[in-house]
């Protein structure tokens, strides 16, 4: 399989205000995902998920080691990678349909080719007959579905996900996640996703890369393989517990470890 996206030795340091030293939120990452493929990091709380993904977004410059997508150091944002984030950020004053199109009048892409790829994008994601509506008459599950046609809208080669579903009440959330599967089995996006839970990652992902706490290293990537042919929930199945047992132990180690530290870190 085509590498799509390396991590080689990635480390990401921040100063510490009023000081010299320096807080190190990752470490020595080293990771590839492949084309197509859908990966999920999960790690404890501060282990620096989201600074990684922001490296990848070119949000962010590595400390040291590089990242490369399609063999070449990302240096910056690009419309290679679109992003949907936890908050929705839609534009209030523009529609669904309005503000699938705001990316893509970024890019240069003339009306009448925005308004067709827009209905397209709204159509993928169900939102079809809420075009016209605007964000204040949406439910916060519709507003994110806006989100991913938006990110999706101007065909980005991989899709990048922090936390997307974590504001959602339990039955929207697997709602959407059923939705994001279909979109990626149905685009072929590479997508790298983030989230807390354990439940979620194995539901979505083909792997699952479990970083430590902090600073974040890789400590394990866990294979996800999983009979979704069968006609009941997968979710109830034996081997979706198995993995996620396995990833619920390899976190509640990081998880400890890291409620050490910062006990240890206060002073007495």
């Amino acid at each position: 399989m085509t590498t799509k996206i390396r991590f080689e030795g990635v480390g990401r340091t921040f100063p510490v205000r009023g000081g010299r030293e320096r807080l190190t939120a990752l470490e020595s990452i080293d990771l590839d995902i492949a084309e197509g493929e859908f990966t999920v990091v999960v790690g404890p709380s501060g282990c620096g998920k989201s600074t990684l993904l922001d490296l990848l977004a070119g949000l962010g410059t590595p400390s040291s080691g590089r990242v490369l997508l399609d063999g070449r150091p990302v240096t910056g944002p690009g419309v290679d990678r679109g992003i949907v984030f936890q908050q929705y950020a839609l534009l209030p004053w523009r529609t669904a349909q309005g503000n699938v199109e705001f990316g893509l009048e970024a890019t240069g892409v003339p009306k009448r080719e925005r308004a067709e790829r827009a209905r397209e994008y709204l159509e993928l994601v169900d939102l079809a007959a809420f075009a016209d509506r605007h964000p204040h008459e949406l439910s916060g599950g519709m507003k994110q579905r806006v989100a991913i046609a938006r990110s999706l809208a101007y065909d980005p080669d991989v899709l990048l996900m922090d936390e997307p579903f974590a504001a959602l009440d339990a039955q929207t959330r697997e709602s959407l996640q059923d939705e994001l599967r279909r979109i990626w089995r149905r685009t072929g996006k590479t997508i790298v996703f983030i989230t807390h839970g354990i439940d979620e990652a194995v539901y979505l992902g083909q792997r699952v890369a479990v970083l430590t706490s902090r600073p974040g290293r890789i400590k394990s990537v866990v294979d996800i393989q999983l009979d979704r042919s069968a006609a009941e929930d997968i979710r109830s199945a034996p081997e979706f517990a198995r993995y996620r047992h396995e990833i619920w132990t390899l976190l509640h180690d990081e998880v400890v470890r890291a409620q050490q530290l910062e006990k240890e870190a206060v002073p007495a």
